[in-house]
């Protein structure tokens, strides 16, 4: 006997047999048993859900011999002719072949006659949006109001292509994609069933590859098996699709959070020596970072199954849930933009590079911001601290202004007077930061020898805690400073309560960037301990939305109480839009 490929052995010859449409056979299967029959459906989905499938056990519950049923016995005259494909009563058309009037007509005018074997004639329609204009509307009348003995079944992966006049007359239903979670274990019932050996892994490997069709996955299997050789291995597999080791991908990662450029690369060499698929590098690598943002976010949602579940879970742990993002956007771009780099070589390790450069700097590395968008607050901080170490140094010491020159500068300007002989046209030293727009010395010796004081010497906390975050720059973490209390502090220690609601911005890594900018304003180590519970509407968050609203309820008190509003009210029928009030 010749041999069968798995997606046409395994397809499935009942509901019961279907895998990821529950939706769509409870369904049909109320509708069976209630005797509550449609004359017209519409099944829609990509290719390889299971359309043409669930169209052939319709035909069989509406044909079998024991009745009209959602579970049709499978072994009667009816039910085994639907299977082999000669029921006289079904007629399949697939309408990407017969798209004209002419085919059209003919199956309306068979259509009038009874059924010669079965209860009901069945016509299933493939891509019917492949048909003509002239054919849907010569079909609409029939569609709407067919003899009692006709059902029509229509399927499409195009249900936008379809008229609205046809759409109108038909039961919908939607088929959803397979997870790569139902097809891996239907592959598993199959191999079982099969007696073949297999890998888990390499059945992840499938079910992700298949894109969300069954028969696609049946079919990758059937070629893994003959690649096999009679099993299905996971190096099998990921050699025969050009897929990536994962260890390949966590050593990518590794070296990323490392810092370690010549290891990035080495990995991305690695890839190259195996002659492995940088688009399926990327892919994966796309898919391990969500892999891991989840574990960041909802570390209960991976399964306990999964390969590699804890180097995910240490990688979540290592990574800041900001670097898993900036990293899955850049993979996803990578990928993306593979076929215009010059080769596929460079246009991955190009994406590596670019996921390493884009890293988040130290404080160290980062610019130093122009005095002239300094506000007036930290411009008046950084003056009294500057102007206090300048009077602690010794005669021998230079003030911060005459710091020697960057060598990145043009040619060094001359030396300027110290401060026991004034300059001829200056009294004395100015702060290095001021109010004032002008200075005598070009910005950047101030600029990046006198920023990091304030840092260094900041005054200390007197309990002032939104005050205090407005002089911090924390970024992401920001948003746990807003929403937390200040409970108590200390020389060397902060104590937060962040309300139950606000719990997702309480992960470790928002309290560890939390506190390491405290720590560095400062100029020491400070102990951030934050504890959940209930708030009492004292985070700086509450306090600036209830200013927020105060200030708006104001400015919509002004607005109705102004004369030349209530005039125009008056006599013109105005309306106040309460949303276009803004408070300044």
């Amino acid at each position: 006997m010749a041999y069968q490929v798995l997606a046409r052995k395994w397809r499935p010859k009942s509901f019961s047999q279907l895998v990821g449409q529950e939706h769509v056979i409870k369904a049909l299967a109320n509708a069976f048993e209630n005797d509550r029959l449609h004359h017209a459906y519409l099944l829609t989905g990509t290719r390889g859900v299971g359309k043409t499938t669930i169209a052939r056990i319709m035909a069989k519950a509406l044909n079998c011999e024991t009745g009209v049923t959602a579970t049709p016995c499978g072994v009667c005259s009816a039910c085994t002719q639907i299977d082999a494909g000669r029921f006289v009563d079904l007629l399949e058309i697939d309408a990407a072949s017969n798209t004209g009037i002419d085919n059209i007509r003919e199956v309306l005018d068979n259509a009038q006659y009874s059924p010669t074997a079965g209860r009901f004639k069945v016509y299933i329609i493939d891509e019917v949006h492949m048909l003509s204009k002239n054919a849907f509307n010569a079909m609409l009348k029939t569609l709407e109001e067919p003899p009692a003995h006709v059902k029509f079944i229509l399927a499409t992966t195009d249900p936008q292509k379809v008229p609205i006049t046809v759409l109108s007359r038909c039961l919908q239903f939607s088929l959803r994609q397979m997870t790569p979670q139902q097809v891996s274990g239907h592959l598993q019932q199959v191999l079982g069933a099969e007696n073949i050996p297999f890998e888990q892994g390499a059945l992840n490997i499938l079910g992700h590859a298949a894109n969300g069709s069954m028969r696609d996955a049946l079919s990758l299997l059937d070629q893994a098996i003959a690649y096999g050789g009679g099993d299905v291995g996971e190096l099998a597999v990921r050699a025969m699709l050009g897929a990536v080791d994962q260890s390949y991908l966590f050593e990518i990662l590794e070296a990323l959070i490392a810092g370690d450029g010549a290891a990035v690369l080495a990995s991305a060499d690695a890839i190259a020596g195996r002659g492995l698929s940088y688009e399926s590098a990327l892919h994966e690598l796309a898919h391990l970072l969500h892999q891991i943002a989840v574990a960041q976010a909802v570390p209960k949602a991976l399964a306990d199954d999964l390969p590699q579940r804890e180097q995910i879970a240490a990688l979540a742990l290592a990574m800041s849930p900001e670097d898993t993002q900036l990293y899955y956007q850049i993979a996803l771009h990578g990928r993306r933009d593979l076929p215009l780099a010059p080769d596929e070589y460079a246009g991955f390790s190009m994406t590596l590079l670019r996921m390493l450069a884009f890293a988040p700097a130290a404080a160290s590395f980062i610019s130093p911001v122009a005095p002239n968008l300094i506000s007036p607050a930290a411009a008046n901080q950084a003056s009294s601290v500057t102007s206090s170490q300048t009077a602690a140094s010794t005669p021998n010491q230079t003030s911060p202004a005459n710091v020697e020159q960057p060598e990145q500068t043009a040619p060094a300007p001359a030396p300027r007077p110290s401060p026991a002989t004034p300059a001829p046209q200056q009294a004395a030293p100015r702060p290095p930061i001021s109010d004032e727009p002008h200075y005598d010395a070009p910005p950047w010796h101030e600029e990046e020898h006198a920023a990091p004081a304030p840092a260094a010497q900041a005054a200390p906390f007197k309990g002032d805690w939104r005050a205090l975050i407005l002089q911090l720059k924390l970024g992401a973490a920001g948003m746990l400073a807003q929403n937390a209390e200040l409970l108590g502090y200390t020389d060397s220690s902060i104590e937060l309560l962040v309300g139950e609601e606000h719990i997702a911005v309480a992960s470790r890594a928002y309290q560890e960037k939390l506190r390491e900018a405290l720590s560095n304003h400062f100029g020491k180590d400070i102990l951030l301990t934050i504890t959940l519970g209930s708030a009492s509407g004292d985070t700086p968050a509450a306090i600036a939305l209830r200013e927020k609203m105060a200030r708006l309820a104001s400015a919509t008190q002004s607005i109705q109480n102004d004369p030349f509003v209530q005039s125009v009210v008056r006599d013109f029928g105005a309306t106040v839009i309460p949303d276009s009030i803004k408070p300044l």
